[in-house]
């Protein structure tokens, strides 16, 4: 399925109903009194969280929404009816901006309803122009126009853990053992193009696709996902043992996390040095005490998902981990 998690769309809110000018006529009399009702209110347009950070692909052929237009008012004082409201939804982490006044709006909570534009005021009936003066009043009024505005939605998942990590570092095929999810996985960079989530006993992981050395100036695919990193409450940071220098790669990923967001380096991290099977136990030990040494306030965690058991243990303990962290 497409990913996509920024678009521009226009929005109009429901204008309001007009006012009429309508006379009754009782029988037997002369006088006749005013009688033309009010309109309705104009629908508003309202977004609404929900938990699907694949929304956005329903509305790539969409670019338009309007909520209803209020009735006009009627004969015999009957009030036209109210238009309905228009509810938006987009995934949970969207931020909304109007770039018509630049108010900015963000969805943060699944089922989080905000009003971002209101439908237009019904109009008055000549009934509403009655007084002990003007026992006839033939003034009425239109409907008010609703409020309308082009938006802008960037999505910045919020994820409860993200993993982060150098090209082929093992994020998907871990997603996808703790998960379930389908996200791809290959022998080669660049695999993941599009940030994939999993739900492990009701936490949910983001696999952010791999960063490159530089991609906080905008180099190589990482740069586009950085900013889903943003919202993500705890940060795994796979280190693949392949690599002759594991503790340069992950400097080399922190330092680009660091150089796009300060506030990244705040974060709750996990070291996971993936893929043991590739190297001899003594490697791993070797690799293990050296990032313990360097970085003490990080857990280190070795794994490799071909061994079940280990996969077991990690998920436990990953799980303790998350339940005191988010």
């Amino acid at each position: 399925m497409a990913f996509i998690d920024e678009m521009t769309m226009h929005m109009k809110a429901g204008d309001g109903g007009n006012g009429v000018m309508r006379l009754k006529h009782e029988k037997g009399k002369e006088f006749a009194g005013p009688s033309g009702g009010d309109g309705g209110k104009g629908g508003d347009m309202i977004i609404r969280a929900v938990r699907d950070v694949h929304i956005l692909v329903k509305y790539r052929h969409q670019k338009d929404f309007f909520a209803e237009r209020a009735g006009d008012g009627g004969n015999d004082s009957l009030h036209g009816r109210n238009g309905d409201d228009f509810i938006l939804d987009l995934p949970i982490g969207s931020i909304v901006t109007n770039l018509d006044t630049g108010s900015e709006y963000q969805l943060l909570d699944e089922g989080q309803q905000i009003l971002v534009l209101k439908g237009g005021r019904g109009g008055f009936g000549n009934e509403h122009f009655k007084t002990s003066t003007n026992r006839t009043p033939k003034e009425h009024v239109p409907g008010m126009k609703g409020q309308e505005a082009d938006f802008k939605v960037e999505l910045q998942i919020v994820a409860d853990i993200g993993l982060v990590g150098l090209p082929n570092a093992g994020k998907s095929s871990l997603l996808n053992a703790l998960t379930r999810a389908s996200a791809k996985t290959a022998d080669y960079a660049f695999t993941t193009l599009e940030p994939n989530l999993g739900d492990c006993f009701g936490f949910i992981i983001a696999d952010i696709p791999g960063l490159i050395e530089g991609a906080s100036e905008g180099k190589g695919l990482g740069h586009k996902f950085l900013r889903h990193v943003k919202r993500t409450k705890m940060l795994a940071h796979l280190v693949s043992l392949e690599n002759e220098d594991p503790l340069a790669v992950y400097e080399t990923v922190r330092k680009e996390l660091e150089a796009f967001d300060k506030d990244l380096a705040s974060k709750h991290e996990i070291i996971i040095l993936t893929k043991t099977d590739m190297v001899t136990p003594e490697h791993v030990n070797e690799v293990e005490v050296a990032m313990k040494k360097t970085y003490p306030h990080s857990e280190v965690f070795t794994i490799t998902i071909l061994d079940d058991k280990c996969m077991k243990v990690f998920q436990d303990e990953l799980l303790k981990l998350l339940k005191k962290v988010v």
